[in-house]
């Protein structure tokens, strides 16, 4: 119920002040486990994603977001844990298993789950090439890629500002759902298999987006 609530009146601040134009939400499916592959341009893709989707989308997010201290650091691990986003420890070595772990987990239990594939906000605007998690992912589910393109967030909140200001050109596309293959074709080494269908769900990402590629 909480949640809801929060959700309902972000959604309506969100609409209010950004107005985002959304595009291909049928692709994504309206029950059992997807995943969400997203560019990621600025902090508040986490939240937007969430607000414009119908479903409960659950991201990975930095573990210092539940240790802040006063009142900034009990309303930010209030606000998280609400939103029913994961801790993960960044300086933990073994972190990113750590994450691909508890996202099986939400996609065990039919759900969303929410990913970036470059690994880290882009800096410059260009898109990144992606890390093979999202495919490992998918493959371990089974679940489908739902490929999204976020535009404009980084005009709401540049990387380095805290507060955002309003924008309205916000646009978030959702593309056609990508079906990791059950079965590998003979002679494809698993660690192929990851690279191609992540390449696959980076290139829909980049159609949408129109992001020049990082080099």
């Amino acid at each position: 119920m909480t949640y809801r609530v929060l959700k309902l009146i972000l959604s309506l601040l969100v609409y209010v002040f950004l107005r985002p134009q959304v595009n291909g939400l049928h692709n994504l499916p309206r029950r059992g486990p997807v995943i969400l592959a997203s560019n990621h341009l600025s902090f508040l893709d986490s939240i937007i994603i969430p607000l414009v989707t119908p479903r409960h989308v659950t991201f990975i997010a930095k573990a210092e977001y539940w240790t802040g201290h006063g009142l900034k650091g009990r309303l930010s691990r209030w606000f998280f844990t609400t939103m029913g986003h994961i801790p993960v420890d960044r300086e933990d070595p073994r972190a990113g298993q750590r994450s691909l772990q508890d996202a099986l987990q939400v996609l065990q239990r039919g759900d969303a789950f929410g990913i970036y594939p470059e690994g880290t906000r882009s800096r410059d605007g260009r898109l990144q090439k992606g890390h093979t998690g999202v495919a490992w992912l998918a493959l371990a589910g089974p679940a489908p890629i739902v490929p999204v393109a976020l535009k404009g967030t980084d005009k709401v909140q540049p990387v380095g500002k805290r507060l955002p200001r309003p924008y309205r050109g916000i646009q978030v596309d959702f593309g056609s759902p990508i079906m990791p293959q059950r079965q590998l074709p003979a002679g494809m080494r698993p660690a192929q298999a990851r690279r191609e269908l992540t390449d696959e769900v980076m290139a829909s990402i980049h159609a949408m987006s129109g992001q020049e590629l990082d080099a």
